[in-house]
């Protein structure tokens, strides 16, 4: 490459920064626990200690592979606090239950408790070396992740040149895309926008909270309507997959009108106030946050993001022994976070 083309390369690199800057924001929010676990199960990465380290070297190489893909101006990764789920628990006592009762690794992992103690190291040295990148974590014992990231998604959004973009194999979220929230799903490896819900699941996404209210979520243990599945619900419920707003008072409605017809309809009435709980547990339209915890996310979003650390990273990816989980680490921590570290410093110079 002769100079004349080197100069013309850098220029255009340049100018892609330049564009970063001043074009529309993307904010990249990621469900860290979610996408932690993922990795955790699937990936047997063994360093030369004999130590497991799948979770977080999949962590990070994954990280990597959603900046590049989406290109975002900031990066939110999101944690449950401590006893997150004690608030719908007291709504729906079986809420969550029986999770961590068995290992998700077992080729790897022979007793539960190993299983666990390795998932708490690797997420705390995770940690450590998040605060080495231009990123932004957050945490509030109490609060479930999915409050936390439904609430960052609207309040970002509310800016009309921002994106939001979520990543989380939880279905929840496809209630909240919009025409500025897209969710990401790293297993199906698809962006759910509202077009792409309608064509998978045939409602719009603002029916998708009664959509799941009445279908129930087994992993979360929240049970639907009994008798009620995808088949039948198009034809019970068929304004459900209309366009416009289909509430569950409407299916309520619904259900009092058609009773004598079919024992689901009773079921529905009957059933209504465990329905209602259904819906305050699943709707992340209204986050169970107070405001002493939505202030502390407003401050969260005002402040500036970590800086680029690439030296202490380094140091942390060769004591942990990780190899060739990241190809070349150092071009990867340039190539993926230097024009983040860059927009950082210019918003909150």
């Amino acid at each position: 490459m002769n100079n004349k083309d080197l100069l013309k390369l850098l220029d255009n690199i340049h100018e892609d920064e330049k564009n970063v800057l001043k074009d529309e924001n993307r904010i990249l929010i990621i469900d860290g626990l979610n996408l932690f676990l993922r990795n955790f199960a699937v990936l047997n990465y063994i360093n030369p200690q004999g130590i497991h380290i799948g979770g977080l070297g999949g962590f990070l190489r994954s990280l990597g592979s959603l900046v590049k893909q989406i290109q975002p101006t900031a990066v939110y990764i999101v944690f449950d606090g401590i006893g997150s789920s004690l608030n719908r628990k007291s709504l729906i006592p079986e809420y969550k239950s029986g999770r961590n009762t068995n290992r998700i690794n077992a080729n790897v992992f022979d007793r539960l408790d190993d299983e666990n103690e390795s998932k708490a190291d690797q997420i705390g040295r995770l940690i450590q070396y998040l605060r080495c990148l231009p990123i932004k974590i957050l945490s509030i014992d109490k609060v479930e992740a999915d409050d936390i990231i439904a609430f960052l998604s609207v309040e970002t959004t509310k800016n009309e040149k921002t994106k939001a973009y979520i990543v989380s194999s939880d279905k929840d979220f496809l209630q909240l895309t919009d025409d500025n929230i897209t969710v990401y799903s790293p297993v199906e490896k698809e962006f759910y926008t509202p077009k792409k819900v309608k064509e998978k699941y045939g409602i719009e996404s603002y029916n998708f909270l009664t959509y799941k209210v009445l279908m129930g979520d087994g992993s979360d243990k929240i049970a639907g309507v009994k008798g009620l599945g995808p088949k039948k619900l198009p034809k019970m419920f068929p304004q459900l997959f209309e366009e416009k707003l289909c509430t569950l008072d409407d299916i309520f409605e619904t259900a009092k009108s058609n009773y004598k017809d079919h024992d689901i309809y009773c079921r529905i009435i009957v059933d209504y106030d465990k329905l209602k709980d259904n819906k305050k547990v699943m709707d992340l339209g209204n986050p169970i946050l107070d405001d002493r915890e939505k202030e502390f996310i407003f401050n969260i979003m005002k402040s500036p993001s970590f800086k680029l650390d690439i030296a202490t990273f380094i140091t942390l990816y060769n004591e942990d022994g990780l190899g060739n989980v990241l190809k070349n680490v150092e071009y990867w921590l340039r190539d993926n976070w230097t024009i983040i570290d860059r927009y950082n410093k210019a918003k909150y110079k």
